[in-house]
């Protein structure tokens, strides 16, 4: 077994959102529930999370974004930028510990004292932009991190692998102009599924050309459809740009039983996502790799698919 580490922090439940919201603190507690009652929790190496430093935020998003938000959970504003974007008082805490519990989790990993980890963290990032919030999320938990590997650990090549359904606008702004971080994203497209962005000749900007790849799902695909692009587009991007690190953004939302989207993956087809993405960490990393959690809604099947991940970076899986 890898020792792999888990973060996780009661603060994240602070984050209301209110009853109506799918993005609500249950999602983390049907996740510790689900790790508690298998027994995967205990064999776990826990990772405090600590807020982030504001610096390590300022590296991604810019100060007058970062201000505002604060500001308006502060005033107890019901939401921030768009009515989708529900906060409280506690929101601004909630999202500077989940970029800090990202940091400290990549802190464990370059220090050798994992391996591997997940962070199950809330609110999300990835739809998160340098100066906008949008699609549940506030800082870009995924982003922080890249900065803080180069910046922090002076790393070169950081990859960042998005398998939510919706696709990580945020994150391929933020990077798009950027050839030190390979940016790659699978996600439905078109259809209704958010955000709308993501087509598969969005491949970055200026110097960052080449570094942005995007392999959009038609609605109604399942899992043959993700092994292709998989297996055919990302291994040979990755081989030539050659990641020191990868983070992974992931959403389980993809799933056949969840309704925030219209692709059909199974809970097999999961199982492939991260085996292949285990494979690429440990052919090309080292198996440095630090996977966030974003989406996944359907309170029922979120915590398999959780496990089964993790048992993917803990070198469980099949155990």
């Amino acid at each position: 077994m890898k020792k792999t580490g888990f973060v996780y922090d009661d603060k994240y439940l602070e984050h209301v959102t209110g009853d109506w919201h799918p993005e609500s603190a249950e999602r983390l507690r049907a996740i510790i529930k689900g790790l508690t009652e298998s027994g995967l929790l205990e064999k776990l190496i826990s990772i405090e999370a600590t807020p982030a430093n504001q610096r390590w935020i300022e590296a991604v998003h810019h100060i007058r974004y970062i201000m505002r938000f604060r500001e308006a959970c502060e005033l107890g504003m019901p939401d921030f930028d768009h009515n989708e974007n529900a906060i409280c008082r506690a929101s601004y805490d909630a999202a500077l510990y989940a970029a800090g519990g990202v940091i400290n989790a990549i802190d464990k990993v370059m220090e050798g004292e994992v391996d591997t980890a997940f962070c199950a963290v809330r609110p999300p990032g990835h739809h998160a932009e340098v100066d906008k919030a949008m699609g549940f999320c506030y800082f870009n938990n995924v982003a922080v991190g890249a900065r803080y590997l180069q910046r922090q650990w002076n790393l070169e090549r950081v990859a960042i692998l998005d398998f939510d359904v919706h696709h990580g606008n945020g994150t391929e702004h933020i990077f798009e102009a950027d050839p030190t971080v390979f940016y790659y994203s699978i996600h439905e497209h078109p259809s209704f599924a958010y955000p709308g962005t993501g087509r598969d000749f969005d491949k970055g900007v200026g110097e960052g050309v080449g570094y942005t790849l995007n392999s959009p799902i038609l609605p109604g695909r399942s899992d043959m459809d993700y092994r292709r692009p998989l297996t055919e587009d990302l291994v040979p991007a990755l081989k030539k740009f050659k990641p020191q690190f990868i983070l992974l953004s992931a959403g389980f939302d993809a799933h056949v039983d969840d309704l925030m989207s219209g692709v059909n993956l199974t809970t097999n087809g999961y199982d492939f996502i991260s085996e292949a993405v285990m494979n690429i960490a440990n052919a090309m990393t080292d198996g440095k790799i630090v996977s966030v959690l974003e989406g996944g809604y359907n309170l029922e099947i979120l915590p398999l698919l959780v496990e089964n991940h993790i048992k993917h970076l803990a070198g469980l899986r099949g155990v």
